[in-house]
């Protein structure tokens, strides 16, 4: 039994990761308005600096390998690029509801990648959970075009600067969920963790140095906007943890980006007096659904001999 629990540790690690991003979802959205992505990503990095006493007694029991650092920092690159990308789409022209669920279907390239650089294998039923998850993603991006008006939709996809980010952010949030796999293979979660606030805070200070933030900030924005970075690096480290906890990429990626939304609706229904609809329902629904499928695996012949036997 003890075999089995350290084996599905991950799941754990991945449902956290998506209950902080879901919360964090909800937080957001009561500043949205009022900072701009540059901005956000300053305040995103001020939160994440108050969660380093939480990973510190692992910095300094562990000298990490310096491989591991550098895909670290890379993964954290990888990330902002992305979110700079979706900010590009939305400056060229991009409708929220279509870049958003566009966007939101990142697990797709993690999922490629993992299958055929890490040479991860999933069992039919894993399969039918990422076909499943894949339109509950889009469902439970907020806003799309695809449901409330599919000739609208059809109409405005075409070769344009705003799809083009699009696709450069689903590109680079899909390759840093790959990342993350590969960084937890060299060093713990935690210094995985801390090597990317490292790239965090470093990018905000460039943001800031190049004039693209406005400091002028009122104490509700700071607080907000703090709490708001602090519940997304716990996402971050929970989801570096499901990694080290031998979750595979395309299991780990695919069940938080799945069951993100379906916090924040839930959390936004019962906080935010927000109403579902019923394609938000179903999402949900396949969601939920979708990350029971994907958690399934079979037990292997090692599990099966340590589980004890009982005489009757």
């Amino acid at each position: 039994m003890m075999v089995r629990m350290k084996n599905k540790a991950w799941i754990f690690y991945s449902i956290a990761a998506a209950l902080f991003w879901g919360v964090w979802g909800v937080v957001a959205k009561l500043i949205s308005e009022d900072v701009s992505p540059y901005a956000n990503h300053v305040l995103f990095s001020i939160g994440m600096l108050f969660t380093l006493p939480l990973v510190l007694k692992k910095l300094r029991q562990e000298h990490p390998n310096r491989k591991g650092i550098y895909w670290g920092l890379i993964s954290g690159i990888l990330a902002i690029a992305g979110n700079v990308a979706v900010f590009q789409a939305f400056s060229s022209g991009g409708l929220a509801a279509i870049v958003i669920p566009l966007t939101n279907l990142y697990p797709l390239v993690t999922i490629v990648i993992a299958i055929l650089v890490f040479k991860e294998k999933l069992n039919a039923l894993n399969a039918a959970g990422i076909l499943l998850a894949i339109p509950a993603v889009v469902m439970l991006s907020g806003q799309t075009l695809l449901f409330d008006d599919p000739a609208a939709f059809v109409k405005s996809i075409g070769l344009n600067t705003w799809l083009l980010f699009s696709l450069v952010a689903l590109f680079f949030w899909g390759l840093f969920s790959d990342k993350k796999k590969v960084t937890t293979n060299y060093i713990s979660a935690e210094w995985a963790y801390a090597a990317f606030i490292a790239a965090s805070v470093v990018l905000a200070l460039v943001f800031m140095g190049a004039g693209m933030v406005d400091l002028q900030f009122s104490t509700r924005t700071l607080l907000l906007g703090s709490l708001a970075g602090t519940l997304n690096g716990l996402g971050v480290l929970c989801s570096f943890a499901a990694y080290k906890a031998d979750g595979k990429a395309s299991k780990v990626t695919t069940i938080a980006g799945a069951l993100q939304p379906v916090f924040t609706i839930v959390l936004a229904i019962a906080f935010l007096a927000e109403s579902i609809s019923g394609v938000e329902f179903i999402g949900i629904s396949l969601a939920i659904v979708a990350a029971l499928a994907l958690s399934y695996e079979k037990q292997t012949t090692t599990e099966i001999s340590h589980q004890p036997i009982h005489h009757e």
